[in-house]
């Protein structure tokens, strides 16, 4: 596992875009924290490092947000909200899909989760300072090593 001490928002974006640098499409990042740990703020980073031009935001109320990158699709997912949720949807698609697929609240739906993953825990310090503990999951520990 691969730890991060981050100060304010700038820091966790950084941390995002070197996860994201190592990104291809295909890859799923599970996002796992309370709220307001700094979950949409490292995605935003992640997005960024793939070439995403749009402004991300937390697809709460949405479930998801697909925006279109450098490499490709980039599919933001938050589940905090799926239970009781109609989906019109199948998650599976993003998660198998062509594009990088980041996923907050990932347990929610953990029964179809992929076996493979990156793992990126974010705990709250203070008010701007965040603890990210990332654990690379099968082939993802190349990024894991890589950080």
């Amino acid at each position: 596992m691969k730890i991060f001490k981050t100060n304010n928002q700038l820091e966790t974006i950084e941390v995002g875009k070197k996860i994201g640098n190592l990104l291809n499409p295909g890859d799923v990042c599970l996002l796992i924290g309370d709220l307001s740990a700094g979950k949409t703020t490292i995605t935003k980073g992640i997005g960024m490092a793939l070439g995403v031009k749009k402004v991300i935001n937390s697809p709460t109320f949405t479930i998801v947000k697909g925006y279109k990158g450098d490499k490709g699709p980039f599919y933001h997912l938050d589940l905090y909200r799926l239970n009781g949720v109609n989906n019109d949807f199948d998650l599976e698609e993003y998660m198998e899909g062509d594009g990088v697929c980041v996923i907050e609240w990932p347990f929610q739906v953990s029964e179809i989760l992929p076996k493979e993953y990156l793992r990126i825990d974010l705990e709250r310090l203070s008010e701007e300072e965040r603890k990210i503990t990332i654990s690379g999951i099968g082939r993802y520990q190349r990024i894991e090593e890589a950080l």
